[in-house]
């Protein structure tokens, strides 16, 4: 049909996934509540807050957090500072299978920047994925609490991850 070729998607160059553990949310035995609206602590939205600070140079057009209350919280005034809105997405839950979650960070990576905020649990085989795929780390590893990770993709593949420490809480 004369006119509707089909396009091949121009290549975004490089992006990058800022995946964010979520803040301080005091001690998980204390709260009395479903763990899942477990609230930061005060020390938590001050870090909370530190991530616009932190993040304020970097690009990205998207934040996505787990549905978690705390995640949530968590990326809320970095959304707010750049105007846009927190999306959720299951995929980001403490328990969530990790290896979903790198194939669909990938496939959003390969289209642009974005804020991932999710649970000290898919971060560290999160980053092992990163590394098997080809991305260079360094040796230390850690997330404590409000940190971040910036995961590089470039031309198809994970190719870099750099550690920023948590904002001071």
């Amino acid at each position: 049909m004369e006119g509707s070729e089909r396009r091949t998607p121009e290549p975004v160059g490089v992006t990058s996934v800022y995946l964010v553990r979520h803040a301080d949310a005091g001690i998980r035995l204390r709260w009395r509540g479903p763990d899942d609206r477990r609230p930061l602590s005060e020390a938590g939205w001050r870090q909370a807050r530190g991530l616009v600070d932190l993040l304020a140079d970097e690009q990205f057009d998207r934040v996505v957090s787990s549905p978690s209350l705390r995640c949530v919280q968590t990326v809320e005034p970095l959304a707010e500072a750049r105007r846009l809105a927190v999306d959720e997405d299951t995929r980001l839950l403490e328990g969530h299978d990790p290896r979903d979650t790198v194939s669909w960070l990938q496939a959003e990576a390969a289209l642009r920047s974005l804020v991932a905020c999710t649970h000290g649990d898919l971060v560290p085989p999160m980053l092992s994925a990163v590394e098997a795929a080809g991305a260079s780390l360094p040796a230390e590893r850690r997330w404590p609490k409000g940190s971040t990770w910036v995961l590089e993709f470039d031309g198809g593949r994970w190719s870099r991850a750099r550690y920023l420490p948590p904002p001071p809480g």
